[in-house]
């Protein structure tokens, strides 16, 4: 072979190589977010569109909304149509594996690849500014007192905020099964209804009320983190004695049978998302944590949630044993 031919197939060999390792960017990716516009799972799914797009990991990210049933409609969805593909990816989190149990879904986790765990939000239990409730230690007398004169109102049944309302009930000494819990479709519903006094509290991220506790017409008593909030002067529910901690977590999986090396390719992306300044940006703008996690530990932490969440909706009677 002469030298000029050696030095054209070398060529080959690298440009070969450059597109093998940029195939992504030339894919078509799309992101299913399980539930409506608007909400936590849209919000991410949009975030990653934004940044892969920014970032050139892929030219064409189209994300695509399947509403109902705490998410499970769109993970049966998903099942079916991503199954083998690459390049498909769907956005998930705490309130999944509430509804999966709840609705007693006949799809569930185990169907699709985990990829990466996201953000996550702590949760804040505000009161309506003119509540004689002023502390934790008062709503927690007061669940003591009556538990069937305190409402609660959050998302979905089943879901992260109706979770911390049955825990810190059961912290108080009362009867999680009978919490009275009032499920919302959207932070707008279940914000009135606090305005409006109708409810006695109110759990939700703190970025839903934010704006209404720093204009003074809701009172936050705490954050349902294990640490504080950078920018909010709210302390944790643990400082305050109560041992409770629930984090409103937000992940991205990939459809069922891919290959190992479309796994490594897809969870690589996703890292390049998170490391960037751009995604950065996103979390500050929007007061999420950084909660990045993947490989077998997201493995791992998928499965203890799914027990943990199990044994919490048996004690407020959402799942039978």
């Amino acid at each position: 072979m002469s030298h000029m031919s050696k030095t054209i197939r070398g060529a080959a060999i690298a440009a070969f190589a450059l597109f093998a390792s940029s195939a992504l960017a030339q894919q078509d990716l799309k992101i299913m977010a399980p539930a409506g516009p608007g909400g936590g799972w849209d919000a991410a799914a949009r975030s990653l569109q934004q940044v892969i797009t920014q970032t050139g990991l892929s030219k064409n990210v189209q994300v695509t909304n399947v509403t109902g049933a705490g998410g499970t409609i769109g993970l049966a969805q998903f099942v079916n149509t991503a199954k083998g593909d690459p390049n498909q990816l769907m956005v998930n989190g705490i309130t999944m594996l509430g509804a999966i149990l709840s609705n007693k879904s006949p799809v569930n986790l185990d169907q699709v690849t985990p990829i990466a765990r996201l953000t996550g939000d702590p949760l804040v239990i505000v009161v309506p500014a003119t509540s004689p409730i002023r502390t934790v230690k008062d709503l927690e007398a007061a669940v003591k007192a009556d538990l069937a004169k305190v409402t609660w109102a959050g998302g979905s049944a089943g879901g992260a905020d109706h979770i911390l309302a049955a825990l810190f009930t059961k912290a108080a000494g009362a009867d999680p099964a009978k919490v009275n819990y009032i499920a919302f479709s959207g932070g707008g519903e279940a914000l009135a209804a606090m305005l409006g006094g109708k409810v006695t509290a109110g759990v939700s991220g703190y970025g839903e009320f934010e704006s209404q506790i720093k204009a003074g017409k809701l009172r936050a008593l705490a954050l349902s983190s294990g640490k504080r909030m950078a920018g909010a002067d709210v302390p944790t529910l643990k400082e305050q004695g109560m041992d409770v901690e629930v984090v409103n977590w937000r992940a991205v999986m990939a459809g069922p049978d891919i290959t190992a090396d479309q796994r490594k390719a897809l969870a690589e992306t996703i890292e390049k998302v998170v490391k960037s300044k751009e995604w950065a940006e996103i979390l500050k703008a929007r007061g999420w944590e950084d909660y990045y996690l993947a490989g077998d530990p997201f493995k791992a932490f998928i499965k203890d949630e799914q027990s943990r969440v199990g044994e919490i909706l048996k004690s407020v009677g959402l799942v039978k044993s």
